[in-house]
């Protein structure tokens, strides 16, 4: 398995991260990378999301799991590869909200692929995630 998590804290509550990713349309406002995303039906467990990174092909997602003003979990399939992605907000330091993003890969070739794939995916996430709760915070 190859994993990698990264956290911010912010001032922002909860819901308002929420409202934030349930807003997938919108993505594009506060995540550079995203050239277009589109969701099929509501955002919950079952959504199908297509996200087009910026200069790249286009990348299927499943909503896994989605808790309001909790988390949700996206999951791709990419060369055998399950890359699955925990977003989570929780109680921080001092009465703020504590924002985490966790990528887990398993699947045949990890070891080889996941080294590649997975900081390719994760690179930006500490400008994107402070992108987010600025977003939030308003």
């Amino acid at each position: 398995m190859w994993a990698y998590e990264h956290s911010v804290e912010t001032n922002a509550g909860p819901g308002a991260i929420w409202g934030l990713w349930a807003d997938v349309e919108n993505w594009g406002a506060w995540n550079a990378d995203i050239e277009s995303v589109m969701i099929s039906g509501a955002f919950a467990a079952g959504a199908e999301i297509v996200m087009t990174p910026a200069g790249q092909d286009p990348v299927s997602l499943v909503v896994a799991e989605a808790v309001v003003d909790e988390l949700f979990v996206d999951e791709a399939r990419f060369e055998g590869l399950l890359l699955r992605t925990v977003h989570r907000v929780d109680a921080g330091e001092r009465l703020r909200t504590r924002v985490t993003y966790r990528m887990e890969i398993t699947g045949e070739g990890v070891d080889e692929l996941g080294p590649h794939i997975g900081p390719a995916v994760t690179g930006d996430w500490p400008e994107t995630m402070d992108a987010l709760v600025k977003l939030a915070q308003g």
